[in-house]
């Protein structure tokens, strides 16, 4: 029996040849050649990836600054609008003031106008003759209080100026003494200054606006089918 250990590695694993040791060696290296390319291959994916995530991140970017944009047009617009709301508001406050001084005024003047009428009505019933100035029988009524008394204080103060004009002085005496007795209203006068107005306006021509203008002071303006001259409704009227 030989003296050394006996090797049993021969019987239990059977050596391999040069040949296979060098296909295990060139197997190893395409293992290790692949998991570098799988390993590489990951790595340009997550490369990938984060160009990706990097354009949407610039592109929301983008987006956030293009409305950014908007917001701050839009806020600027809205405040803009806000203070033309609050002239706006202002103004329909100052005028609604003044209407309501106006409205005041007016019922004032009413009060005022009622007043003087009532004033009026009873000078009349104190003095019978107020009206006309003179006793007469009433054939032709007033066109409005006072227009008779206000005619015939108009040809007394004519027949005044005529009287000093022609040296009667007792006749024009007497008929000042009795214009400085009877004052007229001024209502004849003032219609008359209207009327004058509106013919003026119209270059004295029978317009609308001077038709309705006769018609609310009952002035015609007509003589049947014929219209008649700015002049003739004057001299028929004042």
């Amino acid at each position: 029996m030989s003296q050394g250990a006996f090797d049993f590695s021969e019987f239990i694993e059977p050596k391999k040849t040069q040949v296979e040791e060098e296909i295990e060696v060139v197997e190893e290296a395409e293992v290790f050649e692949n998991e570098e390319l799988e390993a590489s291959d990951d790595e340009i994916d997550g490369s990938e990836n984060i160009d990706v995530q990097k354009a949407v991140v610039e592109s929301l970017a983008a987006d956030k600054a293009a409305l950014d944009i908007e917001l701050e047009a839009l806020k600027k617009t809205l405040a803009e609008k806000e203070e033309l709301l609050a002239n706006k508001e202002s103004e329909i406050a100052a005028i609604k003031e003044e209407v309501a001084k106006k409205d005041f005024e007016i019922s004032y003047l009413k009060v005022e106008l009622a007043k003087n009428f009532e004033k009026q009505l009873d000078a009349q019933e104190r003095n019978p003759n107020a009206l006309a100035l003179l006793d007469r029988e009433v054939e032709l009524p007033d066109r409005f209080l006072g227009e008779t008394r206000d005619h015939v204080l108009e040809v007394i103060k004519e027949a005044r100026d005529k009287a000093e004009e022609i040296g009667r002085r007792r006749r024009a005496q007497i008929l000042e003494s009795v214009l400085v007795a009877n004052e007229p209203n001024g209502i004849l006068a003032e219609r008359r200054s209207i009327i004058e107005q509106v013919f003026a306006e119209n270059n004295n021509v029978i317009t609308g606006p001077v038709i309705e203008t006769l018609t609310e002071l009952e002035l015609s303006h007509k003589e049947g089918e014929e219209y008649l001259l700015a002049s003739e409704i004057l001299l028929r009227n004042f």
